[in-house]
């Protein structure tokens, strides 16, 4: 027995003698870098010490016979369409059609669109700052496991004695010809926010001199970056001398980078420079979270892009123009809020 424990106890010192020992000089030497280490074989016998780096290039008479258009020329045998040149289809057929169109955010579907390129200042500060802000205001915590209070009608019963009132469709709420949008509980998911703006331009005298519609365009495109839409007259006016296909205004949509871009360039350079301006009118709300306002033709003369051409257009052939601000909000009241906090003020009594 005591032979047996000795042997064990001399193996255990002579493999922590072993563990313990240095390291041999060359490998100190050695500094391990991709492209000059070569010491592979003394680390490892199983570590290849063949690398791609290694490897020769290309020969100038290998690069000078690359011609891959001549290559396809000289082919026999042409490729199918469909195999390089991918089209999606025309039109959306289902999800269960076996032929479905790329998502928009890939390069071969006909819906993308590049960018964005850059981040606006406006909309950096909204994610930054605003929205944390705008979900602590309109937040509105309930405990887990509170049901919800009694919702009011939305709709108006038919009271009285009058027989005509049994079984008749309710009627639309008192003082608005429609219903109110349903307001959810604002989350992290749903803080309030720009969707789109729309700027409008509508030229009285389009109709005898087509040339202030061209120039209301022009205007409109420079300060928005966005390609007009002419639109035409729906019906027939005879007190505007206003006939039905007549093309009397200009409008574009904004969204994305140009929309952040165009609502920073009015509350920073342009409604400063309006001399005595109040704000926005608190009443300009529809009640479904969208806001209006308008700019005469010498504000409009005031934004930096007509301003620095302003001898490239015609005199008083500058337009008036109209934007309508559309958000995610459901009520004016959250989307006066969300406007208020990028800079653009607002007088009066507001209508909620």
């Amino acid at each position: 027995m005591a032979t047996s424990r000795l042997s064990t106890r001399l193996t255990s010192l002579l493999l922590m003698e072993r563990r313990i020992s240095p390291l041999p000089s060359k490998l100190h030497q050695c500094r391990r870098k991709a492209s000059s280490y070569t010491g592979m074989e003394e680390l490892s016998e199983d570590v290849d010490p063949i690398s791609s780096l290694s490897i020769p290039g290309p020969t100038e008479q290998m690069v000078d016979s690359f011609d891959p258009v001549l290559r396809s020329k000289n082919r026999k045998r042409r490729l199918p369409s469909s195999r390089y040149q991918f089209r999606p289809p025309k039109y959306y057929r289902g999800p269960l059609h076996p032929y479905q169109p790329p998502p928009p955010s890939d390069p071969s579907s006909r819906l993308f669109v590049p960018g964005p390129f850059s981040l606006p200042r406006l909309q950096q500060t909204y994610t930054s700052t605003l929205a944390p802000d705008l979900l602590t205001l309109l937040y509105k915590h309930h405990p887990p496991g509170t049901l919800p209070g009694p919702a009011s009608e939305r709709l108006r019963r038919w009271e009285g004695p009058s027989p005509y009132f049994k079984n008749r469709p309710l009627r639309a709420p008192r003082g608005a010809p429609s219903l109110n949008l349903l307001r959810r509980p604002i989350t992290f998911r749903n803080v309030p926010t720009l969707e789109k703006i729309t700027v409008h331009s509508f030229v009285k005298g389009a109709r005898s001199d087509s040339g202030l519609l061209h120039a209301a365009g022009m205007a409109v495109q420079a300060i928005t970056n966005v390609r007009c839409t002419v639109h035409k007259a729906r019906q027939s006016i005879v007190n505007f001398n206003l006939r039905k296909g007549d093309a009397t205004a200009v409008a574009c949509e904004l969204r994305g980078e140009d929309m952040w871009c165009f609502l920073a360039k009015v509350v920073d350079m342009v409604m400063p420079r309006i001399k005595e301006f109040k704000g926005v009118s608190g009443g300009s709300g529809d009640n479904s979270g969208n806001l209006a306002f308008g700019f005469g033709p010498e504000i409009v003369g005031t934004f930096p892009e007509i301003e620095i051409n302003y001898d490239a257009y015609p005199s008083k052939m500058i337009p008036g123009i109209s934007i309508l601000i559309c958000t995610t909000a459901t009520n004016d009241k959250e989307a006066r809020l969300l406007l208020s906090s990028l800079g653009v003020p607002f007088f009066g009594k507001h209508v909620n």
